[in-house]
């Protein structure tokens, strides 16, 4: 996918959306900052979740963080590839390492366009 077509939360996941299924996964920046990527959590399929709740975690060699929902409904798909190479989030954050699909009912009203974000990015290393 290509970031211009994203949005972005100030959390750092990323969101593209298709008609009502939202698939989200952690910014480039966001991988950047972690480093290698060593574990990924993931939420089960059929999970509600609400705007701003927790759904998972990454791991790396230098941190730990979690990924937060910028929309409520139910999980649909995970990518399971993931559980075995976590690191293909650090490779293609926005292709391969996608990491969840929701069926949506609402989506935050604070995501970004990219534009937006990479000047919060910028705003947020200083």
């Amino acid at each position: 996918m290509k970031p211009e077509t994203l949005l972005f939360a100030k959390s750092h996941e990323w969101l593209h959306i298709d008609n009502d299924i939202a698939t989200i996964g952690i910014s480039d920046y966001a991988q950047v900052q972690l480093g290698d990527l060593t574990f990924v959590e993931l939420p089960a399929v059929g999970t509600q979740t609400e705007i701003g709740a927790e759904i998972g975690s990454v791991e790396s060699v230098k941190a730990a963080s979690e990924i937060y929902s910028p929309v409520s409904g139910e999980v649909v798909e995970v990518n399971t590839e993931l559980e075995n190479a976590p690191e293909l989030i650090n490779q293609d954050a926005f292709g391969a390492g996608w990491m969840i699909k929701i069926k949506f009912t609402a989506k935050s009203d604070q995501l970004l366009d990219l534009a937006s974000y990479t000047a919060f990015c910028a705003e947020e290393a200083h």
